[in-house]
């Protein structure tokens, strides 16, 4: 009797060798406000990740997502304090279809906050199924100076 193998799937082939390229680099996608800053970090290092074959695998094929919001705030007191929420949406998406469902939970998140105390906010958003706690998100935007940044000037030349 004859094998039952599948076809050879090119599509599927690259589409796995992607994922693993960034599991294996813990590759995480970080935005911070206002500087606008926008890069990749590995999530366990939380050293930069420079553009290139890893920014192909997170922006070319599909991923399910996990996206950490946070709103950084300052209280009173000069003590640190985050006020997030981590979104996971249904199935799978190309990164540029997340916009969407970040910019709406991030508004809101940052609507939310209390505005004389937020000083920066910020998303991490994570090609796979996982979950970030309050203190690993607080050190990967201390590791991008989330809590340092200087409002880029767009009239700036």
């Amino acid at each position: 009797m004859k094998s039952k193998r599948k076809p050879h799937s090119l599509k599927a082939r690259i589409e796995r060798s992607c994922r693993a390229l960034l599991s294996t680099n813990h590759v995480a996608v970080v935005n911070i406000d206002p500087s606008g800053r926008q890069g990749m970090i590995n999530y366990k290092s939380l050293k930069n990740i420079a553009p290139g074959k890893i920014g192909q695998a997170v922006c070319g094929i599909p991923h399910r997502w996990t996206i950490y919001l946070s709103a950084l705030c300052i209280d009173a007191r000069g003590d640190r304090y985050s006020k997030s929420i981590e979104v996971a949406p249904e199935g799978v998406y190309l990164s540029d279809h997340l916009e969407d469902v970040i910019e709406h939970c991030y508004k809101e998140l940052r609507d939310s906050a209390n505005q004389s105390q937020m000083v920066a906010s910020g998303w991490i958003a994570i090609p796979e199924a996982m979950s970030l706690d309050e203190d690993h998100a607080a050190r990967i935007f201390e590791a991008v100076g989330a809590w340092h940044q200087v409002k880029v000037d767009s009239c700036a030349a």
